[in-house]
């Protein structure tokens, strides 16, 4: 029995994000694609995880600091924004965001290519399209995913402790000390472990599911939305994994 297409497929983009570390083992990396995905996951896509995480930062502290005001647990609303964004908000929406702005234009794009039969020109001229075209894309949301989910976390809290002085008095000074009490070392590291293993599979997957595309231009929508959907059910299992791996505690 033939496997369904999207396993198929799932398969061939784990293939060929292999290829795509063993051509950067070599060295072989085209610099000026590179650059311009650097720019288009960086810079292009700052706005956006700025925006969200000054709203998450205060609408956490709309749903959960105004109940633990009211019990007397002001002084713990720093550390539990804290811990939770470090340990999943932060990362998870992150790769969300980007896998909206940044994997649907790869995903697009490299599916007009396939299409159009650039990919093919491009094999005809002897050049591998994974490493000319994936891995630049790869490296981008290697580097970029973790710079965006650090400025998501700084942003959302500082947004917190704005949003919880201005609606709730509680002082900045006890607000960041609840912050340093409450994390651990290991939070920040393992929070930008986490988002560089989502820029990794948001990669793989855009980029994979457009070289994969098959049929005419009709079809690049319905790869690109295949390779949102494929994301972000991979990241949500993936993050189950390393949730455990990195904050879990082992039974006495």
């Amino acid at each position: 029995m033939k496997p369904p297409r999207w396993l198929r497929r799932l398969g061939a983009s784990a293939v060929m994000g292999g290829q795509a570390l063993a051509a950067l083992a070599r060295g072989r990396i085209n610099l000026k694609e590179l650059t311009d995905c650097l720019m288009e996951a960086g810079p292009g896509t700052f706005l956006v995880v700025a925006i969200t995480g000054l709203a998450a930062g205060t609408v956490f502290n709309i749903q959960v600091a105004a109940e633990l005001t009211r019990q007397g647990a002001g002084s713990t609303v720093g550390g539990i924004l804290a811990v939770g964004l470090a340990r999943e908000i932060a990362p998870l929406l992150t790769a969300t965001l980007v896998t909206g702005k940044v994997a649907t234009a790869y995903a697009a794009a490299l599916g007009t290519m396939k299409v159009t039969e650039q990919i093919d020109a491009i094999t005809m001229l002897r050049t591998d399209p994974v490493e000319y075209l994936m891995l630049p894309r790869l490296l981008a949301l290697l580097v970029m995913t973790p710079v965006q989910c650090l400025l998501f976390f700084s942003v959302a809290a500082w947004s917190g402790q704005q949003s919880s002085t201005a609606l709730y008095r509680i002082p900045p000074q006890v607000f960041w000390n609840s912050m340093r009490t409450w994390m651990q070392p290991s939070d920040v590291p393992s929070m930008l472990i986490k988002a560089t293993v989502f820029g990794f599979e948001i990669a793989v997957i855009a980029c994979g599911w457009g070289l994969t595309t098959r049929g005419g231009p009709r079809e690049v929508g319905t790869s690109t939305t295949g390779a949102v959907v494929m994301i972000l059910v991979v990241v949500a299992l993936s993050d189950v994994i390393l949730t455990q791996l990195l904050f879990g505690t082992p039974a006495p």
